[in-house]
């Protein structure tokens, strides 16, 4: 079974940047879903940026402009690049791994964005 194995991660204040990794540990192919999500406290976990299976990209209206989503499928990675953070991204952010009607997740990171 695949795992999905987060990095990057910490604490940063308002306007900094932050840059996710994710690994899997098998190989991953271009028509896999493939992306970010987070949960804050007391909140539902909701889409951050992705690949769709169908090869585009989706973000959230929230991190549009901000943050920055890419792949390498030769080393098995997904990262987000985050920048001008906000208070309200302040979240555990989890890497997700679609191949059909199967999802994988990561144990997830915390971000934490505060002065």
């Amino acid at each position: 079974q695949v795992q999905l194995v987060e990095s990057g991660g910490g604490s940063v204040q308002p306007g900094g940047s932050l840059r996710l990794s994710c690994v899997a540990t098998e190989s991953i192919f271009s028509i896999y879903a493939l992306g970010w999500y987070r949960q804050a406290t007391g909140k539902e976990r909701e889409l951050v940026a992705t690949f769709t299976s169908g090869g585009s990209t989706v973000y959230a209206d929230s991190v549009k402009g901000r943050f920055t989503i890419s792949r390498d499928n030769g080393l098995n990675t997904v990262e987000l690049q985050m920048n001008s953070l906000k208070p309200e991204d302040t979240a555990v952010y989890y890497c997700k791994l679609g191949v059909g009607p199967t999802d994988y997740w990561g144990q997830g990171i915390q971000v934490t964005v505060s002065s």
